[in-house]
């Protein structure tokens, strides 16, 4: 999905190069006349359009004063900045890329329940957050996690994941199981300045007559009491008005004291209207309320400051 990051540029003089912006900005001519001559060439002989950046040779022979008939190294990878129509373009093509977001289930007849909250999470965070940006989704064992299919079982699962000034990571996950499982879970980690909760979303429907939904300002600490007084008397509202999102998760598996708000959204129901009538609404409210939150928050770097 990301573009390439190293490779060797041969030098024409009748002719520009193209490297892409999120490859180094740095060359050196190798048998330049002077030695191991380095210059910046986005700053001084590049163009940029879409996301391209045209390497000007003319202004390179002016600058070493010299005919270019020689290789152009790219040295140690450097991460350029996107400007951010370019972000965009480069979110836009990752995410259709992956087919997404999906019309169809991967079992044509089922609907897809949850794509309507990848949608609006999609939007919102175009709108909403700073210097947006995509980041590739991988992990130690499994390398590349953006997509996965199991044909003869009729299941798939795509991830994105994003960083922007806000946050240093949201990871997004849609798992598409036809009518037998529906999945859409997404982390939200704040960038660690804020020292603020991580928001999380889980949402699961199994053969649509069990469905499950976790929405939550996860604690950072053990001794949480002081520092979640805050954020949970923005929730307490929100969640006031869906009784069916009040429901208490059980310890049996978690420690819900340890793990969880006392404002989490939980709901366990049968019935597939409360996905869009209370699901939906609420999980708006707590993603644009952990987003102002952040906005109106001071960075801190001491725990003891915050």
């Amino acid at each position: 999905m990301m573009r390439s990051r190293t490779f060797t540029l041969t030098a024409a003089a009748t002719a520009a190069l193209c490297i892409t912006s999120t490859t180094t900005a740095f060359v050196q001519l190798s048998t330049a006349p002077t030695t191991s001559s380095v210059i910046n060439v986005r700053d001084k002989c590049s163009t940029s359009n879409w996301g391209l950046h045209a390497i000007d040779m003319d202004c390179l022979e002016t600058i070493y004063d010299t005919k270019l008939d020689s290789t152009l190294m790219i040295q140690e990878p450097l991460h350029l900045p996107l400007t951010n129509e370019e972000a965009a373009i480069e979110i836009t093509s990752a995410e259709e890329a992956l087919g997404m977001p999906w019309s169809e289930s991967i079992s044509p007849e089922s609907p897809l329940l949850y794509m309507p909250f990848w949608e609006w999470q999609m939007d919102y965070m175009r709108t909403n957050l700073s210097n947006l940006r995509l980041k590739e989704c991988t992990t130690p064992t499994f390398g590349d996690v953006s997509y996965n299919e199991n044909t003869p079982k009729k299941a798939r699962i795509v991830n994105m994941c994003f960083s922007s000034d806000e946050y240093r990571n949201i990871r997004m996950t849609y798992y598409d199981a036809g009518d037998g499982c529906q999945v859409f879970n997404s982390l939200w980690y704040p960038d660690p300045s804020y020292n603020l909760p991580v928001l999380g979303i889980d949402l699961l429907a199994f053969n649509r007559k069990k469905y499950l939904g976790i929405v939550d300002f996860q604690p950072l600490y053990e001794d949480e009491a002081m520092h979640s007084s805050t954020f949970e008397s923005i929730l307490a509202p929100i969640k006031q008005q869906y009784p069916t999102l009040k429901g208490k998760m059980s310890s049996k598996f978690y420690d819900e004291t340890q793990f969880f708000s006392n404002e989490m959204l939980f709901a366990r129901f049968d019935d597939e209207s409360v996905v869009f009538d209370e699901l939906f609404p609420a999980f708006q409210e707590y993603v644009a309320s952990h987003v102002d939150m952040i906005k109106q928050s001071t960075p801190c770097h001491e725990r003891e400051q915050c």
